[in-house]
């Protein structure tokens, strides 16, 4: 009788791993592939093979590939002595690769620190333009705050150049005893800073390069995080929060290094569904492809960073009027750039016109005002016209940038009952506001300003715009741009990017 009850609970126990086996084979089935944006593919699954140690030709924090058995060397018996072997030729001293995949060899040291590393992340940041910028397009300034081995062994062919981005915001500060972080959280107050957001030099323009996540659908459960490479990604390589006088030394610097953009600074302000860290990168990237060398600040509003937290953000949108308006008072009167652009995105629009149409009179003598730009706004076609109207005498040129494909735009179309919101573009046609030049994106996408809108975009125009305008302001737009299409419509003259066939 044991006997049977022992075979039916063995058999119980099989038929259950089988079970397991197909739940969990099913689970994996559904397991959603996402990544932070980037247009690369996905990479290969490592190679299992006997001897192979790594895809990644990437260097590693600490770690070094085992040495491998020379070819055709003999091997040893168990049984018998293995024969003398002949002196080895002299060869050249090599030190080992790097392989984060790798374990050290058995008793390797760490390697000693070099003369100038700095300290980790959240340390007091230090000067910039300590070393000289990889080429003259790129006057970034090299990083030496990473560990030894993060590093090549060859000083000047770093895989990686280094934006510093700065900051305001009003976004509440999370618990975190690795680095200073921002969450979604309304703080009423206003917090500068500076980052340092490492590019890699095989950057693709508009992409922002970000490690793979692999997480379970609906749960954000991460089943597998790729490690960040600065080699490959854009990274936060040193994040503080600064205080005016230190965010002064560190704006002034920039800008007495200036050259193609001399004494000139940009403000960019996010759209909807982004979070703190998207909105630096985004920032960063647009700099780096503008290669714009004068100060790039972000300001970052307390975005939910979710697609359901449209409400949540509009409200923090609205809310953050104030706290704007001190950081662009700050960066008009205090900064000493002497010619300031302002970039928006999508809900950051309403913000920010918001504040314009507060301070237009403020602006200090010497300083200019020269593009506004607002791409895809998210602002009601009547209140965005009303304003805009006002700030037209304010800027040297204010440029509005329709597409018909932002798909955060589509989310606000569902959310006011399917009416046409400023950026849109319906089939009577986009917004044309006398005094404002109106471009059709369509073709091209506003998503290189944009980030968790929709899929990247195809080319680099409309950054190729941005830049020309920031340059000169050359006006009418077919002149910087003969690509551009001049339309002649019923409500007066726009401009529209040709689709791409």
């Amino acid at each position: 009788m044991a006997f049977f009850t022992k075979r039916n609970t063995l058999v119980t126990l099989a038929v259950a791993g089988v079970l397991t086996a197909g739940a969990v084979a099913t689970t994996c089935m559904v397991l959603e592939s996402s990544r932070s944006p980037s247009t690369s593919s996905a990479p290969p699954l490592p190679d299992r093979r006997d001897g192979d140690s790594s895809t990644s030709n990437a260097p590693s924090v600490g770690k070094s590939a085992p040495e491998e058995p020379t070819a055709g060397a003999p091997t040893a018996s168990p049984s018998a002595p293995a024969p003398a072997a002949p002196p080895p030729p002299p060869v050249l001293e090599q030190a080992p690769d790097t392989d984060a995949s790798s374990p050290p060899p058995a008793g390797a040291s760490p390697p000693d620190a070099k003369p100038g590393d700095e300290a980790p992340s959240g340390s007091e940041p230090q000067p910039e333009g300590r070393a000289a910028p990889r080429t003259e397009y790129y006057p970034y300034s090299r990083s030496r705050s990473l560990p030894r081995s993060a590093v090549p062994r060859d000083a000047d062919k770093e895989p990686f150049d280094v934006v510093p981005v700065f900051y305001g915001t009003d976004r509440a500060v999370l618990p975190d005893p690795k680095r200073l972080q921002y969450g979604a959280d309304r703080a009423h107050k206003l917090e500068m800073g500076r980052a340092l957001i490492t590019v890699p030099t095989a950057h693709k323009v508009p992409n922002i390069e970000r490690p793979w996540v692999v997480e379970i659908p609906y749960f954000k459960y991460k089943v597998y995080e790729e490690k960040e490479d600065p080699a490959k990604h854009f990274t936060m390589q040193e994040i503080a929060a600064l205080t005016k006088e230190q965010m002064l030394q560190y704006v002034r610097e920039r800008l007495a290094k200036s050259v193609s953009f001399k004494d000139h600074a940009f403000v960019f302000v996010h759209g909807f569904n982004t979070s703190f860290d998207a909105a630096l990168y985004r920032t960063a990237q647009v700099a780096y492809d503008l290669k714009f060398d004068g100060v790039p600040f972000v300001y970052s509003w307390p975005s939910g960073g979710k697609v359901a937290s449209y409400t949540y953000d509009r409200g923090s949108a609205e809310q953050a009027e104030p706290q704007l308006a001190e950081f662009l008072s700050f960066v008009v009167r205090e900064s000493g750039a002497k010619s300031i652009s302002l970039i928006a995105h999508s809900m950051g629009n309403e913000l920010l016109l918001r504040v314009l149409e507060r301070m237009r009179p403020s602006v200090p003598d010497g300083v200019v005002i020269s593009q506004v730009i607002l791409a895809a706004p998210d602002v009601d076609r009547d209140k965005f016209g009303n304003i805009a109207r006002q700030i037209t005498d304010f800027a040297k040129g204010v440029t509005l940038y329709a597409a018909s494909n932002d798909r955060a735009l589509g989310y606000s179309a569902r959310f006011w009952g399917g009416i046409p919101r400023a950026g849109d573009v319906p089939l009577t046609g986009p917004l044309i506001i006398p005094g404002v030049d109106t471009i059709d994106v369509t073709a091209v996408s506003t998503d290189s300003l944009g980030l968790n809108h929709s899929g990247y975009a195809e080319n680099a125009a409309l950054l190729n715009d941005i830049k020309l305008l920031l340059q000169n302001g050359e006006r009418p737009p077919e002149k910087r741009d003969p690509n551009l299409l001049r339309i002649e419509s019923a409500g007066g003259v726009f401009w529209r990017y040709p689709a791409i066939p």
